[in-house]
């Protein structure tokens, strides 16, 4: 292929550059679906998992990818054009793949989230990405046996539905299914956590922490998938159909999807629907130059509905925890999206042609990849599990991969601890000087006014109300048009007898025991309590459950920091007297 549109053109290398910054939306997918006390450790694999490849694939596995055949055209040999010829060395395909390379081993970052030793992760990268991969992509786009007519067709996979993604998606599987869940995913017949999958009775839904970055992450990809899968056009025509048969696929993925969770949980579950965009974008990928209109929209509304079942099936049915999916997503899909070119193809597809010789080489090429797959990883994952072992401790876990792994105490500063005041002290009590900080002038203490205790002997009394988040504003203002203004604001989770409703999050049932909740607490001496608690229920009522509560109680006395006054005066102001 030449010019514009070929290996040396300049949409390839944009295309190229466009599949390199998936893995930014791989980054924020991952992120957004797990835990925030792990998300340092995720945006540090995302980063790692692309440099450390592209190291390896320099030395080795652009060579098997790329270089002469051996073995009957079943693995390449390395080419040392890459070192020896620089300046004459096809760098754009060079680089086209690297790419993709990258992609295939960021996959199995999220089914290992959040309990994957950092180390154990970097080594299964480099292997991913400087064999396992290179050798199954020789034999379809390296001059392999896959790239040669079988039964008078070829085995068609035009951007990676199963070199990629199905590779990234068994590859997921099988490290999940030897690292084991999450802990406190399943649970045992008592309800205590198990890691042991005969004894799971219950199975706990863990949300994501930003399903909001997460989103961010899905419309990255999406963006980038059009190079993913468009990079490779021959012609502006093919291009053409190759953009919109990828948009149609995930768009009818992602509205199938969000019909099917609608119609399961009664309510469209957002997650799996962001989930669903991800499944079409796959499935569409093997077939994107070879199918029309009419067979990328089937081949999507499949893959949306498929990736729901994929993923209930293997948390409730396997018991395999996932995080992000992507087992369904990568594995599943790819693997549907490689079978649709055996029916869809308008050339040599069952469902065109009436024949089924196209889709017996895509299931050929299927078994080929998915058992060299299978028996790399498990060697793999056995023997990190038996060495320099695969899995985090328990305390590392539940605390965090960030605090452990890479001494962060949080991926979010404003959420940060902040240090007791003693750990900035030195021996003597003074503060320790720290550069661009003032040390404070303890000689002010001594500056500050005396108690005044208060001639009034009046009532305090504190009210501090529990309701819905969105009735905050609500509250405030009724509170202020009786003359109430100080207040005390608190983000809280909470629930009553009624223990909340029961919603689903990724099919699984989340028993909704704490719900988001605000705390609004007020001290009150002049204002009558009776009105501060009519005005409050008289905001906040409904008539339904979850309007919140009430409570009243004594305060003995309250201190002005600032003046040294107490009891009543304590309370009073010029501007706002409660």
């Amino acid at each position: 292929m030449e010019g514009i549109y070929g290996s040396t053109g300049v949409w390839f290398l944009i295309g190229a550059i466009l599949v390199w910054f998936m893995q930014a939306g791989f980054a924020m997918v991952e992120t957004g679906f797990t835990r925030a006390k792990n998300a340092g450790n995720i945006i540090m694999k995302n980063l790692m998992d692309f440099c450390l490849g592209t190291i390896v694939f320099v030395l080795l596995g652009a060579g098997l990818l790329m270089g002469e055949d051996a073995l009957f055209g079943l693995i390449g040999l390395p080419n040392l054009e890459l070192f020896t010829d620089f300046a004459n060395y096809d760098w754009s395909t060079f680089f086209f793949n690297l790419v993709f390379c990258a992609t295939t081993a960021t996959i199995v970052s999220g089914a290992m989230a959040e309990r994957t030793k950092f180390l154990s992760y970097c080594i299964y990268s480099l292997v991913i990405s400087a064999i396992v991969y290179p050798i199954e992509a020789h034999w379809a786009w390296g001059g392999g046996w896959l790239a040669n007519e079988i039964l008078g067709v070829t085995y068609i996979d035009f951007a990676g539905s199963s070199l990629i993604h199905m590779v990234g998606g068994i590859s997921s599987f099988i490290g999940a299914l030897i690292l084991g869940p999450r802990w406190g995913k399943y649970l045992d017949k008592d309800g205590k956590p198990t890691l042991n999958r005969k004894e799971v009775k219950f199975i706990r839904a863990i949300p994501g922490h930003n399903l909001t970055i997460g989103a961010l992450g899905v419309f990255i990809l999406w963006f980038c998938w059009y190079g993913f899968n468009g990079a490779a056009a021959g012609d502006i025509t093919q291009l053409a159909q190759i953009l919109v048969t990828t948009t149609v696929a995930t768009a009818s993925a992602t509205c199938a999807t969000m019909i099917f969770t609608w119609i399961c949980n009664k309510k469209p579950d957002v997650s799996m629907t962001l989930n669903g965009s991800l499944a079409g974008l796959v499935a569409i990928t093997a077939g994107c130059a070879v199918v029309d209109v009419v067979g990328s929209f089937f081949i999507g509304v499949v893959a949306g509905i498929l990736v729901v079942v994929a993923v209930e099936v293997i948390d409730k049915k396997f018991h395999v925890d996932d995080p992000v999916g992507a087992i369904a997503v990568h594995g599943c899909n790819g693997l549907w999206g490689t079978i649709a070119c055996g029916l869809f193809s308008t050339s040599t597809g069952l469902f065109y042609t009436g024949s089924f010789a196209q889709l017996a080489v895509q299931l050929i090429g299927i078994v080929a990849i998915a058992a060299w797959t299978i028996a790399c990883m498990i060697g793999l994952f056995q023997l990190l599990k038996h060495t320099v072992g695969l899995r985090a401790s328990r305390i590392e876990e539940s605390e965090g991969l960030d605090k452990h792994e890479h001494g962060l105490p949080s991926a979010y500063a404003d959420f940060a601890a902040v240090p007791l005041a003693a750990e900035m002290l030195d021996p003597e009590g003074v503060p320790s000087p720290v550069e661009g900080v003032p040390v404070l002038d303890t000689s002010a203490v001594s500056a500050a006014p005396e108690l005044k205790q208060s001639g009034m002997d009046a009532k305090l009394t504190k009210v501090s109300i529990l309701t819905k988040q969105a009735k905050f504003e609500e509250l405030k203002t009724a509170l202020a048009e009786i003359g109430v203004t100080g207040l005390t604001v608190t983000q809280v989770l909470g629930c009553g007898v009624q223990k909340g409703a029961s919603e689903y999050y990724r099919g699984v049932k989340v028993d909704m025991d704490l719900l988001p909740k605000v705390k609004v607490e007020v001290v009150v001496s002049k204002v009558p309590v009776s009105e501060v608690v009519a005005a409050a229920r008289k905001a906040l009522y409904t008539g339904h459950i979850g309007d919140g509560k009430i409570f009243v109680y004594d305060v003995e006395d309250v201190v002005r920091v600032r003046t040294g006054e107490s009891g009543y005066e304590a309370l009073q102001d010029s501007e706002n007297k409660n």
